[in-house]
This record gives structure tokens, sequence and C-alpha cells, in this order.
């Protein structure tokens, strides 16, 4: 299995000269002091270093080793340990945390790109950190001034580490019914009781603590609070004392991602602490969740560049079969790379990827501006990262399925085995279309309340934004600038007709979501494409110019007609979906 290598200049090419990131983080007072591009590069360098040299080895042997639970311990593959400690010294769990609470202070459309390389070298070690990184943010934002001391400096360091409790059993995805309890002490403190299911990172052996943030209802409230609980208790000095009663019960035996500690918690009278106001406690966990949506996006895009690379070699050295028309070599055999199917899978997989990356620095820009703007900026990026979230979770995740698959289709025989590696990617990006909120439930959300929420105003205004910029670009091809303005337009159209029939007919934003974001997706993907063949005009590196104006043509031409299909089937309704009877099924 050939070792990753991360796409240096592709990120580059993407900050400095497609959404120019030296301006934007001018912009932002707040980041404009810690950042600019040599060091955003320098950084890009060394976390190409390490997801090379001190994640990608434990990747296949944490895979076939997986997590044990042996008595209260939850005990990681061997050298996830050492790993962990080496990851965290160099600062990068606290990457974009506040600095003057231990964080390097670094903007998210930076941070995507390293948690793009982490996950592509190795999924499961990732989510460790990355489920920290979320729940200091939360905590953070919504957290008391004392909190934010206490906690903050000791999970930016790496030292402590974070878990988002809130599902269970009989809830779901629907968390109004959750049972756990949290009944108010004197101290001010709370007293939580309960069981979490599916919560990942929610024990292990590579941090001394692990702070949890668990959802609880208060007594007699119908409504959902959010509470910071300890795994072992923190005097006021910040000295760990005993064990706050946060066990295990179990651990998921899963499909992929077996280093990755995914825990059942129980919850026996732990002692917690309210963030944020009672009863406000999804919208302080949705700060942490948007966050986590695109870290799981970006965890399907890492497994894309991954499968990429590693079928592309081997497309390269897998010897079978003879070119159509006779092999130019005048061989008997030629690598697979010279047939016409392969090279459908590798293009697919690659434009896919790269376009997915614009998503994923777009979408992390626009958070930046949301959280260190002002004024009308501050306000439209809000709109947007409240557009963005849900298909930067969902489409990156559910095209990095298709990406690890079509991967392995490469590989012929090869990929069903597990010595090339490529089954683990398979399984590994599984789960990703699943948690965080399935992708279905993303697509509801994008339909439901984020495109016919505020009657298309947020859609409306993100269309003519990119609307405005292709009609500025200069070296493309017209054709092709025209078909995607056309279809941004009937991104308009096809949601107006579904606001229109919402209210008679409440089943269509449920029956046509998925379909809806699908189109959404293509489309802005042919967006990016257009802005990459322009901005790589003027790359110095002809060949580089050249390569991004094959790979857009390739887009346009192939991918981007996946767009119509998917309108057409919003245009369908919702009729054939709901009508016939449950009996029937």
């Amino acid at each position: 299995m050939n070792p990753y290598q991360a796409p240096l200049a592709e990120m580059k090419f993407l900050l400095d000269k497609v959404f120019d990131a030296p301006q934007t983080w001018a912009s932002l007072p707040a980041i404009a002091e810690n950042v600019d591009m040599d060091t955003a590069m320098a950084i890009m360098d060394e976390a190409d270093k390490i997801s090379r040299e001190l994640l990608h080895p434990i990747n296949r042997s944490g895979d076939e080793q997986g997590v044990l639970h042996q008595g209260d311990k939850v005990i990681t593959p061997d050298g996830y340990k050492e790993a962990y400690s080496q990851f965290a010294e160099g600062g990068w769990v606290g990457l974009c945390g506040e600095p003057e609470l231990g964080g390097m202070g670094m903007p998210k459309m930076l941070g995507v790109l390293v948690d793009e390389m982490a996950y592509s070298a190795c999924n499961a070690f990732t989510l460790y950190g990355s489920l920290t990184a979320g729940a200091a943010l939360c905590i953070n934002a919504h957290g008391s001034h004392e909190l934010k001391q206490k906690y903050l400096p000791m999970m930016y360091s790496g030292e402590w580490s974070g878990a988002m409790d809130m599902t269970e059993p009989q809830a779901g995805s629907d968390l109004r019914g959750i049972r756990t309890k949290a009944v108010p002490l004197d101290d001010g403190s709370y007293s939580i009781t309960g069981s979490k299911i599916f919560i990942t990172g929610g024990d292990h052996d590579l941090t001394e603590n692990v702070i949890h943030l668990v959802l609880a209802k208060l007594p007699d409230s119908k409504g959902i609070s959010l509470f910071l609980v300890p795994k072992i208790k923190v005097d006021d000095s910040g000295a760990l004392g005993e064990s706050n009663k946060v066990t295990v019960g179990s651990i998921e035996h899963k499909m992929g991602l077996k280093a990755s500690a995914t825990c059942v918690m129980n919850y026996d009278e732990a002692q917690g602490y309210l963030i944020g106001e009672p009863n406000r406690g999804l919208v302080c966990m949705f700060t942490m969740m948007n966050y986590e949506r695109l870290a799981i996006g970006i965890q399907g895009l890492g497994t894309s560049q991954a499968a990429y690379q590693m079928a592309a070699d081997y497309a390269k050295e897998r010897v079978q079969g003879v070119a159509a028309g006779g092999s130019p070599t005048g061989a008997t055999s030629d690598p697979i790379i010279v047939h016409g199917d392969v090279r459908r899978m590798l293009l697919n997989i690659r434009v896919l990827t790269e376009a997915g990356r614009a998503l994923s620095v777009l979408t992390g820009q626009q958070l930046d501006i949301a959280k260190y703007g002002e004024g009308e900026a501050k306000a439209k990026a809000s709109r947007y990262v409240g557009l963005l979230t849900p298909v930067a979770k969902a489409f990156l995740s559910d095209r990095g399925l298709d990406a690890a698959i079509m991967a392995q289709q490469v590989f012929g025989g090869h990929g069903y085995i597990r010595e090339t590696g490529i089954e683990q990617l398979v399984r590994d990006t599984r789960i990703a279309q699943i948690y965080e909120g399935t992708n279905g439930i993303q697509a509801i959300d994008f339909l439901g309340r984020k495109v016919t929420g505020d009657n298309l105003a947020a859609l409306t205004e993100f269309v003519n934004e990119c609307t405005d910029k292709l009609a500025a670009l200069s070296h493309v091809d017209e054709a092709h600038k025209a078909k995607v303005t056309e279809l941004l337009q009937q991104l308009i159209l096809v949601a107006s007709e579904v606001n229109d029939k919402k209210r008679d007919k409440p089943a269509v934003i449920n029956a046509c979501a998925v379909d809806f974001l699908d189109a959404f997706g293509h489309v802005l993907y042919g967006y990016f494409w257009l802005l990459m063949s322009d901005a790589a005009a003027s790359h110095p590196d002809k060949e580089f110019a050249v390569q991004k104006r094959y790979l857009s043509d390739f887009y346009i031409k192939k991918m981007l007609p996946k767009a119509e299909y998917h309108l057409a089937q919003v245009r369908a309704g919702e009729a054939t979906v709901m009508d016939i009877p449950e009996s029937l099924f």
C-alpha cells in the first residue's frame, strides 16, 4: 500500500488563487495577526509530514487490532497513545482554538485542509481530536468564564479530550425522546443520570480525562439542556480528583473505524455544569454540530483523496489486457490506466474530490467570517454557513463512499481483500453518511429549513453571488459558463415550486429533499470547476492549467448532467413515493 501524499499544490491553489484567503484573513483582525500564506504553507507542510509519518503507519494496524474494553478501561491499538501524545504536543488539537486559552488561533479555512490530510491518512485516529476540537468550540461559545478557564487550556493542549453525548437507544435522531435527567444541586452544579449510545471517543486511554457534553432534561421540563460532565472531577485549582461516576457500559463492534472507540456511556449521579441557558441545550450543541458535520464531510473528502491516490497508482502499475486499437508500446499487456472504463472511474473520483475540497474551503471561509466578521458580512456568512453545512456533510460523505467503491472497483478482485487496504476505506467511510445526523436528515434540513424555510432568501442570495462571479470569468468555455448559470437558475425555479407545494403537500420536502441536495451539490461543483479552471489559466505551471482544463471539461460534460436528473426527480413530486399504502411494503 503506497504511503499517502497530501495534495499540497492543490490546497495552496484553492487558498491563494480561488478563494483569496489572504484577503479574507486581512479583513478579520482576530485572524490576521495569526496567519498569512507563508504561515499557512508551513503548517500544511508539517501536517503533510505528520499525516505521512505519524498517522498513516497506524491506520491498517489499528483497524486489524481494534479497540478493547477490559473491565473499566478502554484500550486503543498499539501505537495510538504514542501517536496521540506527539500529535497533541505539536498543537494540532488546538489548531483553530483561541490563543488566549492555549489554541493556535488558525482560521477554519486552513483547518479544513489539515483535517483532510489527517482523515486521508487515518480516519479512526483523527476522530479523537476532531471531537475534542468541537467540544472546545462549544464550551468557548456558550460556557461560563469559569468553565472556559478550567477546561479549555487542557483540551486545546490535548491533555484532556472531549466527547459529544446526545442520543439514546429509544431516541435516535429525535432528541426530544431522551431520558437522561439533570437534577440541580445546592452548589449550583447538577446531578446527571442516564445512558447514551454511539459516543465517539466516549472513553479511551489517550488522555487522562474526557470532557463530556451531555444533553439532559431538567425536572418538569420539556426542553433539553446541555451539561459539561468530566469523567474525572476537576477541583478549583484545575487538579484532577476522584471519579465522577461516568462509566463505559460497552463499546460498539462496528463495520469500520475499529480503532475509534464508540461507547455506551452511563452516568450515575455524575456531577455536571450547565452550558448556556436552561432548555437551550440544542442551540448550544448545534454550535458544535455545525463544525462536526463539516468535519464528517471532510472525512468523506479525505477518503476520496486517499482512494484516488491508491487507485491511480495501482492503475499505472497493474498490467492486464491491451489498449483498444492495440498497445501503444507494442506490449502483450498494458497497464490498466489505458482502458476507458478505468479512466472513467479515476476521473469521476478526481473531479469529485477536487471540487469537494473547494466546498470544504468555502464552508470554512464562511465559518471564519461568521465567527470573526462584523456587520452585514458576518450576517451573510452566517446565512451561507446554514445553507452550506448540510450540503458539506451529506454531499461530501456520499461522494466519499462513491469514491471508495469506485477505487475498489479499479483494483478488481484485489480490492476485496485486506492486503491492498482499499476495502478498509470502504468500511471506514460508510458511517460518515449516518452519524451526526443521517444524510437524509441533512437533506430535509437543507430543503425544509435552509432553502424553503426563509422562502428561498438565502438560496437566492447565494445563487446570485455565484452567477455574478461566473459572469466575470474570462478564461473558461462560454458554453460551460452558460450551462452552469442556467442550472443555478433552475435550482431557484425548482425550489420555488417545492415552496409553493409544501403547505398543501407537506410530504414533498421529505420525499424530494435528497434529490434537491444532490442537484445543488452537482451544480455547485460545476461552479467550482469553472472557478478553478479560470484561476488556473494564469498559473505559472502550464501543465497545471492544462490539467485543470481537462478536468473541468470532463466534469461539465460527464458529471454535471446528474443535476438535471435530480431536478427532474424533485419535479416528479411526492405522490409516487407517498401514495403506495403502507400495507404493500
